[in-house]
């Protein structure tokens, strides 16, 4: 009687261990498949490994083509030698083609001159070139892509920790009264104010951390979290990593760092990537997410 007492509980007990299991395998395969869709990002064609160029535009016109002596010079064979203007009045950036040349914008071609938005989807294209207008802390520039750039060609891949599931991490969400404006650096020594509606706190062997998440949009869907570790500079990008996690919901919040990532400057020297402020900048070693990129000399994305 003691013998088969034991078979149902032996059942259940295999069981639990079963679904246990799937539920591991599920979660894995969903972070890798968020891995291969962030790799699969990086490499399209207006991915950050496009990135070639950035011009900071000075008042009046700013000349672009493949010319040395254009203020913004496209890669060899791209366009002709002066393939048209950008001129720079005030907040505003009209772009002005040479007689003869061809480009689209939004895919449709570009008659006559043009104002720009800045960081917007008005993106001038000249064969596999493209030249976006971006402004930062009142300073308007030119960003420069190239579908045959040599960061894309020579792309060897995203390395990662192994995933962990002790890093996927059910987190207090302690909001403020208010959301706070906090200041985040970036790497060309501005400072914008964003707002973050909290910080969420939890544990990292056994020692209590918390990070402040901000909202990149008023609508957002997700708090974005900047932030460094001890792992910073070693085996993670030094400058810190990102990452991002949907809005908390009865006081809780999941912080998933085997989804934290490298920003675009560990992948090209023309970002402007926004810096972890010093609340962000965590005294323990998180082991998991996107390791760092090779020693190419990248410095610091958006």
């Amino acid at each position: 009687m003691r013998r088969a007492a034991t078979w149902p509980a032996l059942a259940a007990a295999l069981f639990v261990l079963a679904a246990g299991a799937l539920a591991d395998e599920a979660y894995r395969a969903a972070v890798q498949k968020w891995r291969t869709e962030r790799e699969a990002r990086l490499k399209a064609d207006g991915g950050w490994l496009t990135v070639a160029g950035l011009t900071w535009l000075k008042p009046g016109e700013n000349g672009f083509g493949t010319g040395k002596a254009q203020a913004i010079v496209l890669p060899e064979g791209s366009a002709p030698a002066s393939a048209g203007v950008f001129e720079l009045r005030g907040t505003e950036t009209p772009v002005r083609l040479a007689k003869g040349v061809a480009a689209k914008m939004a895919g449709l071609p570009l008659d006559g001159p043009a104002v720009l938005r800045p960081d917007s989807t008005d993106i001038v294209e000249l064969g596999p070139v493209s030249l976006q207008v971006i402004e930062r802390g009142g300073r308007f520039g030119i960003r420069l892509r190239d579908k045959n750039a040599a960061a894309r060609r020579e792309f060897t891949g995203c390395r990662w920790y192994e995933i962990k599931e002790d890093f996927r991490i059910d987190a207090r969400w302690v909001p403020y009264p208010e959301p706070r404006p906090l200041k985040v650096p970036n790497i060309l020594g501005q400072t914008e104010t964003m707002p973050s509606p909290g910080y969420a706190e939890f544990e990292v062997g056994g020692k209590a951390v918390r990070l402040d998440g901000v909202l990149e949009e008023p609508q957002s869907t997700q708090l974005w979290f900047i932030l460094r570790d001890q792992t910073s500079g070693k085996e993670t990008y030094p400058a810190g990593r990102f990452l991002y996690a949907d809005l908390p919901k009865a006081g809780r919040i999941v912080i998933d760092f085997n989804k934290s990532y490298n920003p675009p400057c560990a992948f090209t020297a023309y970002a402007t990537c926004p810096l972890p402020p010093p609340q962000n900048w965590l005294p323990v070693r998180i082991e998991a997410g996107e390791l760092n990129y090779g020693l190419h000399g990248g410095n610091g994305g958006r």
